[in-house]
């Protein structure tokens, strides 16, 4: 395994890490997850990653009642969780979503419970929050860690002018930014980390932990013939991700991959995930997974960085057609 370093900080995440959306409680439940998070650890990933909307609190549950059984050494990973939706669903009152200080701290308080854990290595806000000032996002996550309840903090899906505000107000505050972003990141999605974060990287040193590293499925190829039953696009409820990622267009160039796959013999699977981590501004892909034999596939995607020439990747570009155009400066 491979760790680098989460942006400027110290914190060190393994390049292939192991997350919860979708799978934990939808698709599989806690002896699969047990199984999952014992592959992904033995072969050393060492950060996992939930949020309190994931299945309404249940995934993190989940993953609360696997890591008390593993008894690991705490200090041996970092876990993370988000905040921003709630977790009651459509039962959610006012002050039980968004980024008051109320909720942060409630819904740090609740995670804390579920993952039965007595601190989050990274607590990120889920969406950015129009209605609440940026100082007060800031100094709440700056008190949970003085408090110690959180090592980190971070965002997620938020733009890169929202970002610099937060380090502009914590450095007038004297408080601590955020360290970390957790962007989706593939072959389809380039934008945020190829053009829009070019300056937070070069500035305030930010990480990044990138979500569906293989487009929900999409780069695995095994939609290229319809959807098959139990995937993660058959699942009721999921009708606008089916929506997003399976549009003939893309399932062309995905077949268009394969051909580049299979001249490199190895999987699309791995070439597609060892695309993503072969950008050096990119400190974790996170995997979901509810196979082992998937996961183990997934995680030998570090054996095919190597293959990544200059010239494969020019033939991947010209496949895609999403690299995103620099602005001028």
């Amino acid at each position: 395994m491979e760790y680098r370093r989460m942006g400027k900080t110290g914190l060190q995440l393994s390049v292939l890490s192991f997350g919860s959306w979708v799978t934990f409680h939808k698709q599989i439940e806690t002896n699969t997850a047990d199984t999952l998070m014992g592959i992904a650890y033995d072969n050393g990933v060492n950060f996992f990653d939930n949020a309190e909307v994931y299945a309404l609190g249940e995934s993190e549950k989940m993953m609360g009642r696997v890591l008390a059984g593993k008894q690991w050494d705490r200090t041996s990973y970092v876990l993370s969780s988000k905040v921003f939706f709630g977790w009651r669903g459509k039962q959610n009152k006012p002050n039980q979503t968004g980024l008051s200080r109320k909720h942060i701290t409630e819904a740090c308080h609740e995670a804390l419970q579920r993952l039965q854990t007595s601190y989050l290595d990274i607590f990120f806000c889920h969406r950015p929050d129009k209605n609440v000032p940026i100082e007060e996002v800031v100094w709440s996550m700056n008190l949970l860690i003085q408090q110690g309840k959180i090592l980190y903090w971070g965002t997620s899906e938020w733009s890169a002018t929202e970002i610099m505000e937060a380090h502009l107000h914590a450095q007038r505050l004297h408080l601590i930014g955020p360290a970390v972003e957790q962007p989706e990141y593939n072959l389809f999605q380039r934008q945020k980390i190829e053009c829009d974060y070019l300056q937070l990287f070069n500035t305030v040193g930010l990480g990044t932990t990138v979500w569906s590293p293989l487009a929900s499925g999409l780069l695995t190829g095994k939609y290229n013939n319809g959807i098959p039953e139990q995937s993660r696009l058959a699942i009721q409820g999921f009708e606008w991700l089916k929506d997003q990622k399976l549009q003939q267009d893309k399932l062309d160039k995905v077949r268009s991959l394969q051909d580049v796959a299979d001249e490199l013999n190895v999987s699309l699977t791995n070439l597609s995930l060892a695309w993503v981590i072969s950008n050096p501004h990119v400190t974790t892909a996170i995997l979901g997974a509810t196979k082992g034999e998937q996961l183990e596939e997934n995680l030998n995607s570090l054996n095919v960085l190597p293959l990544l020439s200059t010239e494969v990747k020019a033939k991947i570009d010209s496949i895609v057609r999403t690299k995103p155009v620099l602005p001028e400066f």
